[in-house]
Protein backbone atom coordinates (compact mmCIF):
# COMPACT_ATOMS: atom_id res chain seq x y z
CA UNK A 1 0.00 0.00 0.00
CA UNK A 2 1.71 3.32 -1.35
CA UNK A 3 1.51 6.00 1.03
CA UNK A 4 1.23 9.23 -1.38
CA UNK A 5 -0.87 9.96 -3.96
CA UNK A 6 -0.62 12.90 -6.71
CA UNK A 7 -3.98 14.89 -8.01
CA UNK A 8 -3.74 16.20 -11.40
CA UNK A 9 -6.26 19.34 -11.72
CA UNK A 10 -7.01 22.50 -13.02
CA UNK A 11 -5.94 25.51 -11.13
CA UNK A 12 -8.78 27.48 -11.13
CA UNK A 13 -10.84 28.20 -7.58
CA UNK A 14 -13.35 25.47 -8.40
CA UNK A 15 -11.19 23.30 -9.66
CA UNK A 16 -9.50 23.45 -6.89
CA UNK A 17 -11.79 23.49 -4.47
CA UNK A 18 -12.55 19.96 -6.43
CA UNK A 19 -9.50 18.02 -6.35
CA UNK A 20 -9.20 19.27 -2.59
CA UNK A 21 -12.44 17.71 -1.53
CA UNK A 22 -11.48 14.89 -3.00
CA UNK A 23 -8.03 14.73 -1.21
CA UNK A 24 -10.39 14.59 1.66
CA UNK A 25 -12.48 12.25 0.82
CA UNK A 26 -10.04 9.94 0.48
CA UNK A 27 -8.15 10.71 3.60
CA UNK A 28 -11.01 10.49 5.44
CA UNK A 29 -10.88 6.57 4.09
CA UNK A 30 -6.99 6.14 4.20
CA UNK A 31 -6.50 8.50 7.29
CA UNK A 32 -2.48 9.19 6.97
CA UNK A 33 -2.88 9.41 2.87
CA UNK A 34 -0.15 12.10 1.99
CA UNK A 35 -1.78 13.86 -0.86
CA UNK A 36 -0.36 16.44 -3.32
CA UNK A 37 -1.89 18.69 -5.78
CA UNK A 38 -0.41 18.67 -9.30
CA UNK A 39 -1.68 22.16 -11.17
CA UNK A 40 -1.54 22.13 -14.59
CA UNK A 41 -2.85 24.89 -17.13
CA UNK A 42 -4.81 23.86 -19.83
CA UNK A 43 -5.47 24.68 -23.52
CA UNK A 44 -8.93 25.87 -22.40
CA UNK A 45 -7.63 27.84 -19.45
CA UNK A 46 -5.00 29.82 -21.92
CA UNK A 47 -7.43 30.61 -24.44
CA UNK A 48 -9.53 33.29 -22.58
CA UNK A 49 -10.27 35.64 -25.52
CA UNK A 50 -12.12 33.14 -27.58
CA UNK A 51 -15.60 31.71 -27.37
CA UNK A 52 -15.10 27.89 -26.55
CA UNK A 53 -16.96 27.54 -29.49
CA UNK A 54 -14.73 28.75 -32.32
CA UNK A 55 -11.97 27.38 -30.23
CA UNK A 56 -12.52 24.16 -31.59
CA UNK A 57 -11.47 20.49 -30.58
CA UNK A 58 -12.57 18.00 -27.37
CA UNK A 59 -10.56 17.91 -24.46
CA UNK A 60 -9.59 21.73 -24.24
CA UNK A 61 -9.45 21.28 -20.49
CA UNK A 62 -8.45 17.95 -19.93
CA UNK A 63 -5.52 16.72 -22.72
CA UNK A 64 -2.58 18.39 -20.56
CA UNK A 65 -3.92 16.49 -17.60
CA UNK A 66 -4.14 13.44 -19.36
CA UNK A 67 -0.47 13.77 -19.92
CA UNK A 68 0.17 14.13 -16.76
CA UNK A 69 -1.37 11.21 -15.92
CA UNK A 70 0.08 8.89 -18.82
CA UNK A 71 3.52 10.38 -17.81
CA UNK A 72 3.17 9.56 -14.30
CA UNK A 73 3.42 12.71 -12.70
CA UNK A 74 0.31 12.58 -10.87
CA UNK A 75 -2.21 9.33 -10.26
CA UNK A 76 -5.66 10.51 -10.51
CA UNK A 77 -7.10 13.73 -11.76
CA UNK A 78 -10.47 15.17 -11.19
CA UNK A 79 -12.73 17.15 -13.64
CA UNK A 80 -15.93 18.30 -13.99
CA UNK A 81 -17.45 15.56 -15.67
CA UNK A 82 -18.54 17.65 -18.57
CA UNK A 83 -15.21 18.69 -19.48
CA UNK A 84 -14.30 14.73 -20.12
CA UNK A 85 -14.36 13.98 -23.71
CA UNK A 86 -16.14 10.72 -24.57
CA UNK A 87 -13.07 8.83 -25.69
CA UNK A 88 -10.41 8.18 -22.85
CA UNK A 89 -7.00 8.10 -24.01
CA UNK A 90 -6.08 4.51 -24.22
CA UNK A 91 -4.14 3.47 -20.52
CA UNK A 92 -6.46 5.60 -18.89
CA UNK A 93 -10.14 4.55 -17.59
CA UNK A 94 -13.13 6.52 -15.33
CA UNK A 95 -12.17 5.38 -12.05
CA UNK A 96 -14.55 7.01 -10.01
CA UNK A 97 -17.84 9.47 -10.35
CA UNK A 98 -19.14 10.24 -6.83
CA UNK A 99 -22.36 11.56 -5.99
CA UNK A 100 -23.74 14.26 -8.24
CA UNK A 101 -24.42 18.24 -7.25
CA UNK A 102 -27.15 19.95 -8.30
CA UNK A 103 -26.98 19.95 -12.33
CA UNK A 104 -29.02 22.61 -13.14
CA UNK A 105 -28.29 25.66 -15.15
CA UNK A 106 -28.81 29.25 -13.06
CA UNK A 107 -29.51 32.56 -14.25
CA UNK A 108 -27.46 35.13 -11.76
CA UNK A 109 -28.82 38.86 -12.12
CA UNK A 110 -28.33 42.30 -9.79
CA UNK A 111 -31.76 43.70 -11.34
CA UNK A 112 -33.63 40.45 -12.82
CA UNK A 113 -35.50 37.58 -10.66
CA UNK A 114 -36.44 35.36 -13.84
CA UNK A 115 -35.08 34.64 -17.76
CA UNK A 116 -39.59 36.45 -18.12
CA UNK A 117 -38.01 39.64 -16.05
CA UNK A 118 -35.59 40.50 -18.38
CA UNK A 119 -36.35 43.23 -20.12
CA UNK A 120 -36.34 43.48 -24.05
CA UNK A 121 -32.97 43.24 -25.79
CA UNK A 122 -31.31 42.17 -22.24
CA UNK A 123 -27.87 41.35 -22.57
CA UNK A 124 -27.19 37.74 -21.21
CA UNK A 125 -23.27 36.63 -21.09
CA UNK A 126 -22.48 33.03 -21.70
CA UNK A 127 -20.11 31.03 -24.10
CA UNK A 128 -21.98 28.32 -24.14
CA UNK A 129 -24.10 27.28 -27.74
CA UNK A 130 -26.24 25.10 -25.32
CA UNK A 131 -27.41 28.13 -23.35
CA UNK A 132 -27.49 30.47 -26.01
CA UNK A 133 -30.33 28.25 -27.94
CA UNK A 134 -32.36 27.48 -25.16
CA UNK A 135 -32.27 30.94 -24.18
CA UNK A 136 -32.98 32.66 -27.45
CA UNK A 137 -35.86 29.43 -27.88
CA UNK A 138 -37.75 31.41 -25.16
CA UNK A 139 -36.89 35.11 -25.51
CA UNK A 140 -35.40 35.53 -29.52
CA UNK A 141 -34.92 39.65 -28.35
CA UNK A 142 -31.92 39.11 -25.80
CA UNK A 143 -28.45 40.07 -26.84
CA UNK A 144 -26.49 37.06 -26.44
CA UNK A 145 -22.68 38.24 -25.28
CA UNK A 146 -19.56 35.47 -25.29
CA UNK A 147 -18.16 35.36 -21.36
CA UNK A 148 -15.16 33.82 -20.48
CA UNK A 149 -13.01 33.20 -17.21
CA UNK A 150 -13.41 31.43 -13.93
CA UNK A 151 -16.81 32.00 -11.60
CA UNK A 152 -15.64 34.80 -9.33
CA UNK A 153 -14.37 36.47 -12.96
CA UNK A 154 -17.76 35.76 -14.13
CA UNK A 155 -19.60 37.29 -11.30
CA UNK A 156 -17.31 40.46 -11.23
CA UNK A 157 -18.35 41.44 -15.34
CA UNK A 158 -21.70 40.85 -13.98
CA UNK A 159 -21.09 43.14 -10.77
CA UNK A 160 -19.53 45.83 -13.09
CA UNK A 161 -22.78 45.59 -15.04
CA UNK A 162 -21.34 44.25 -18.03
CA UNK A 163 -24.39 42.09 -18.47
CA UNK A 164 -27.87 42.40 -17.65
CA UNK A 165 -27.82 38.52 -16.39
CA UNK A 166 -25.17 35.84 -16.76
CA UNK A 167 -25.66 32.01 -16.93
CA UNK A 168 -23.70 29.64 -14.70
CA UNK A 169 -23.56 25.96 -13.43
CA UNK A 170 -25.42 26.09 -10.17
CA UNK A 171 -22.80 22.95 -8.86
CA UNK A 172 -19.75 25.80 -9.01
CA UNK A 173 -21.95 28.13 -7.37
CA UNK A 174 -22.84 26.30 -4.29
CA UNK A 175 -19.49 24.57 -4.60
CA UNK A 176 -17.80 27.93 -3.63
CA UNK A 177 -20.62 29.29 -1.96
CA UNK A 178 -21.33 32.23 -4.38
CA UNK A 179 -24.01 34.18 -5.35
CA UNK A 180 -25.50 37.02 -6.58
CA UNK A 181 -28.77 39.29 -5.78
CA UNK A 182 -30.72 37.51 -7.64
CA UNK A 183 -30.74 33.93 -8.34
CA UNK A 184 -33.07 31.65 -10.38
CA UNK A 185 -32.10 28.14 -11.28
CA UNK A 186 -33.32 27.09 -14.38
CA UNK A 187 -35.92 23.55 -14.46
CA UNK A 188 -34.09 20.45 -16.48
CA UNK A 189 -38.40 20.39 -17.72
CA UNK A 190 -37.34 23.61 -19.44
CA UNK A 191 -34.04 24.36 -19.37
CA UNK A 192 -31.94 21.41 -20.27
CA UNK A 193 -28.03 21.28 -18.79
CA UNK A 194 -25.02 19.97 -20.39
CA UNK A 195 -23.89 16.31 -19.92
CA UNK A 196 -22.48 15.26 -17.07
CA UNK A 197 -23.25 19.00 -16.01
CA UNK A 198 -22.82 19.05 -11.80
CA UNK A 199 -20.85 15.21 -11.49
CA UNK A 200 -17.35 15.37 -10.75
CA UNK A 201 -14.92 12.52 -12.57
CA UNK A 202 -11.54 10.29 -11.20
CA UNK A 203 -9.28 9.55 -13.81
CA UNK A 204 -6.40 7.05 -13.32
CA UNK A 205 -4.11 4.68 -15.41
CA UNK A 206 -6.09 1.58 -15.79
CA UNK A 207 -3.49 -0.74 -14.31
CA UNK A 208 -3.76 0.56 -11.05
CA UNK A 209 -5.79 -1.70 -8.91
CA UNK A 210 -4.62 0.08 -5.87
CA UNK A 211 -6.22 3.04 -6.47
CA UNK A 212 -9.04 1.50 -7.94
CA UNK A 213 -9.98 -0.12 -4.63
CA UNK A 214 -9.43 3.14 -2.64
CA UNK A 215 -11.56 5.24 -5.43
CA UNK A 216 -14.49 2.00 -5.23
CA UNK A 217 -15.09 3.64 -1.72
CA UNK A 218 -16.46 6.69 -3.11
CA UNK A 219 -18.49 6.01 -6.17
CA UNK A 220 -21.93 6.28 -6.51
CA UNK A 221 -23.66 4.30 -8.54
CA UNK A 222 -26.67 6.61 -9.12
CA UNK A 223 -25.16 9.35 -10.44
CA UNK A 224 -22.70 6.94 -12.55
CA UNK A 225 -25.54 5.09 -14.09
CA UNK A 226 -27.36 8.88 -15.01
CA UNK A 227 -23.71 10.10 -16.21
CA UNK A 228 -23.40 6.64 -18.60
CA UNK A 229 -26.97 7.01 -20.02
CA UNK A 230 -25.78 11.19 -20.71
CA UNK A 231 -22.24 10.42 -22.29
CA UNK A 232 -23.81 7.95 -24.46
CA UNK A 233 -26.23 10.16 -25.81
CA UNK A 234 -23.20 12.68 -26.50
CA UNK A 235 -21.25 9.82 -27.77
CA UNK A 236 -24.13 8.82 -30.87
CA UNK A 237 -24.12 12.61 -31.56
CA UNK A 238 -20.33 12.66 -31.68
CA UNK A 239 -20.64 15.55 -29.86
CA UNK A 240 -18.92 18.18 -27.85
CA UNK A 241 -19.16 20.73 -24.91
CA UNK A 242 -18.91 23.20 -27.17
CA UNK A 243 -22.04 22.77 -29.37
CA UNK A 244 -25.83 23.10 -29.02
CA UNK A 245 -26.18 19.58 -27.53
CA UNK A 246 -28.28 18.92 -23.87
CA UNK A 247 -28.39 15.92 -21.77
CA UNK A 248 -29.99 14.98 -18.61
CA UNK A 249 -30.85 11.73 -17.03
CA UNK A 250 -32.51 11.16 -13.82
CA UNK A 251 -34.41 7.93 -11.76
CA UNK A 252 -37.61 6.72 -11.91
CA UNK A 253 -36.82 3.99 -9.37
CA UNK A 254 -33.67 1.40 -8.12
CA UNK A 255 -34.41 -0.04 -11.99
CA UNK A 256 -35.95 2.41 -14.29
CA UNK A 257 -33.81 5.78 -15.67
CA UNK A 258 -35.20 8.71 -17.85
CA UNK A 259 -33.10 10.22 -20.27
CA UNK A 260 -33.80 13.68 -21.96
CA UNK A 261 -31.63 14.92 -24.58
CA UNK A 262 -31.37 18.03 -26.91
CA UNK A 263 -29.96 19.07 -30.04
CA UNK A 264 -30.91 22.97 -31.26
CA UNK A 265 -29.91 25.17 -34.02
CA UNK A 266 -28.02 28.27 -32.11
CA UNK A 267 -30.34 30.90 -32.74
CA UNK A 268 -33.18 28.86 -30.62
CA UNK A 269 -35.47 28.30 -34.20
CA UNK A 270 -35.30 25.19 -33.67
CA UNK A 271 -35.52 22.86 -30.59
CA UNK A 272 -35.27 19.04 -31.38
CA UNK A 273 -36.17 17.44 -27.55
CA UNK A 274 -36.67 13.69 -26.97
CA UNK A 275 -36.89 11.51 -23.82
CA UNK A 276 -36.43 7.86 -23.37
CA UNK A 277 -37.27 5.28 -20.21
CA UNK A 278 -35.00 2.57 -19.80
CA UNK A 279 -33.50 -0.26 -17.62
CA UNK A 280 -30.80 1.47 -15.42
CA UNK A 281 -27.92 -1.81 -16.87
CA UNK A 282 -28.17 -0.53 -19.88
CA UNK A 283 -28.09 3.01 -19.60
CA UNK A 284 -24.94 3.87 -22.20
CA UNK A 285 -27.40 1.75 -24.90
CA UNK A 286 -30.38 4.27 -24.63
CA UNK A 287 -28.29 7.27 -24.65
CA UNK A 288 -27.39 5.95 -27.91
CA UNK A 289 -30.36 4.77 -28.95
CA UNK A 290 -32.11 8.70 -28.25
CA UNK A 291 -29.76 10.48 -30.02
CA UNK A 292 -30.21 8.09 -32.80
CA UNK A 293 -33.86 9.29 -33.07
CA UNK A 294 -32.67 12.81 -32.37
CA UNK A 295 -30.47 12.51 -35.78
CA UNK A 296 -33.46 11.34 -37.89
CA UNK A 297 -35.71 13.91 -36.90
CA UNK A 298 -33.35 16.59 -37.94
CA UNK A 299 -30.11 16.74 -35.30
CA UNK A 300 -28.13 15.37 -38.33
CA UNK A 301 -28.69 18.37 -40.49
CA UNK A 302 -28.30 20.94 -37.65
CA UNK A 303 -24.87 19.50 -36.15
CA UNK A 304 -23.68 19.15 -39.72
CA UNK A 305 -24.14 22.30 -40.60
CA UNK A 306 -22.89 23.72 -37.26
CA UNK A 307 -19.46 21.59 -37.75
CA UNK A 308 -19.00 23.36 -41.58
CA UNK A 309 -19.42 26.94 -40.17
CA UNK A 310 -16.82 26.20 -37.28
Amino acid sequence: MRNTLTIATRGSRLALWQAEHVKSCLQAIRPGLEIRLNVIKTKGDIILDVPLAKVGGKGLFVKEIEEALLNGEADLAVHSMKDVPMELPEGLILGCVPPREDPTDCLLSHKYDSVAALPPNACVGTSSLRRQSQLLAQRPDLRIESLRGNVDTRLRKLQEGMYDAIILASAGLKRLGLSAPHMHALDPHTFLPAVGQGALGIECRENDYELFTLLAEMEDSATRVCVEAERGFLAGLEGGCQVPIAGHARLLDNDTLRLEGLVAEVDGSRILRCSKDGHTSQARRWGLELAGEILEQGGKGILEKLYRQS
